[in-house]
């Protein structure tokens, strides 16, 4: 039980007020034992005997530097005189101090800490809602399956009609898709007849811009001699 409710922290403030140091996380062993109305002998007994538990659930001892710079920050403002001897400190936290709450027996505000811890986890365990469990689904039985095949046969009986009706639309979106498939190729063919008469004109008008062709000169045979044109 003690780990289960080694959390439940605030049951200590519910029962009787804590007192704390000034970091408001840390009590001393006289801080315990005025908190548990017993004498400070009984908790180091308890730390003592339960040490390795206690460590475990935040209990810890300052010594040398450690215990100076924490009497420094905070055992400076504390009201009372230093509760411990100087060597060490034994330093208890909330979570600690529950757990002493369940060890010590001869303490009566210890024993309303048990008691009320036991009735938070009965009132918890109450509200736990307890699970339905899941109803089975029946098998199928023969007029379940007929009635599922009359349903089947229904619907199948219904989209005949539909698929005549969409017969005739079908057919006039099919002939209209080949009428155009035919005005496609005639225009292309037509497409094809002015790219050929564009590539004519175009050669034409190269030949028109580099001007009129040289005139072949006349053959001369073998042999011959120009003719002179007489002096006169």
């Amino acid at each position: 039980m003690r780990d289960s409710v080694a959390d439940r922290t605030e049951v200590l403030d519910k029962v009787k007020a804590l007192a704390l140091l000034p970091d408001g996380v840390h009590a001393t062993t006289e801080g315990v034992a005025s908190y548990f109305v017993v004498h400070k002998e009984v908790v180091k007994k308890v730390t003592q005997r339960h040490r390795a538990e206690l460590s475990t659930n935040g209990m810890w001892v300052l010594r040398g530097s450690d215990l100076r710079e924490f009497k420094r920050d905070n055992m400076s403002l504390y009201e009372e005189s230093y509760p411990q001897a100087k060597t060490n400190l034994t330093l208890y936290t909330r979570r600690t101090i529950l757990n002493i709450a369940m060890l010590l027996r001869d303490s009566e505000v210890a024993r309303a800490v048990r008691t009320y811890l036991l009735d938070v986890e009965e009132s918890a365990r109450e509200r736990v809602e307890v699970p339905r469990p899941r109803q089975a689904r029946p098998a199928p039985t023969v007029e379940s399956l007929d009635h599922r095949l009359t349903r089947g046969e229904s619907s199948l009986a219904d989209i005949g009609p539909a698929l005549r009706d969409l017969g005739p639309v079908i057919g006039r979106i099919s002939g209209r898709l080949d009428r155009l498939d035919r005005r496609l190729d005639a225009t292309n063919r037509v497409v094809c007849a002015m790219s050929e008469r564009l590539s004519d004109l175009a050669e034409d008008v190269r030949e028109l811009r580099s001007g009129p062709r040289p005139l072949p000169r006349p053959h001369r045979h073998p042999g011959s001699r120009p003719k002179r044109r007489d002096q006169g």
